[in-house]
C-alpha cells in the first residue's frame, strides 16, 4: 500500500496546491502548507483507510493545518510581505488586461472572505467538488456547505461589480 499511497499522493499535489493557494493567498505559503500536509499524511499513513477518497482526506488535513496556523498567527500577529499579496498565473489564464484585472479583483475579494467560506468556495468553484464531496472533505454537513457557499457568493458578487439577481 505504501508505494500506491505515495503515487496517489503525488498525483494529487496540483489539486492540493490550488486549494492551499486559495486559502493562503500566496504561492510560498500554499506550497509550505501542501508540504506540511504531505509530511503529516506520510507520518500517519496508517490512519488512511483504503477505499476512501484520498483527496478528501488531504483537503481535511490542509484545512486543519491552515486553521491551526491562523490561530497561532492570531495569537502572535501576522506579518505580510507586500510582494506576496497576490498570486500570479504567469499570464497563462488571463492574457487580456481585463482578464488580469478581474482575476486580481477576484483574488482580493476571496482573501476578504472568512476562512470557512473561502475553503468551501475553493473546493466547489475551483476544484469542482460536489457539495457532498466538499462536506466530506471538510467534515461538515452538506447544509453548512450550501450556506457557506451562498454567503461567499453573496459577499463576492458586489465586490466584483456583478449582481446576483433576484432570489427564487
Amino acid at each position: 500500500m505504501t508505494d500506491h499511497f505515495r503515487h496517489d499522493l503525488v498525483a494529487l499535489v496540483p489539486k492540493l496546491r490550488r486549494f492551499a493557494y486559495s486559502l493562503t493567498g500566496n504561492r510560498q505559503d500554499g506550497d509550505d502548507l501542501v508540504q506540511a500536509a504531505c509530511e503529516k499524511a506520510l507520518r500517519n499513513i496508517d490512519q488512511f483507510q483504503t477505499g476512501t477518497r484520498m483527496d478528501s482526506w488531504m483537503y481535511r488535513i490542509i484545512q486543519t493545518l491552515w486553521i491551526d496556523d491562523r490561530r497561532r498567527a492570531t495569537r502572535r500577529g501576522t506579518a505580510l510581505d507586500p510582494d506576496d499579496a497576490h498570486l500570479s498565473d504567469e499570464g497563462k489564464a488571463a492574457s487580456l488586461p481585463e482578464d488580469r484585472m478581474m482575476l486580481a479583483q477576484t483574488r482580493a475579494a476571496m482573501a476578504d472572505l472568512p476562512e470557512t467560506q473561502r475553503a468551501v468556495l475553493s473546493l466547489v468553484a475551483i476544484e469542482g467538488l460536489s457539495y457532498r464531496e466538499t462536506a466530506e472533505a471538510l467534515a461538515i454537513p452538506v447544509g453548512t456547505v450550501m450556506s457557506r457557499l451562498s454567503r461567499a457568493r453573496e459577499a463576492l458578487l458586489p465586490k466584483l461589480g456583478l449582481s446576483q439577481g433576484p432570489r427564487q
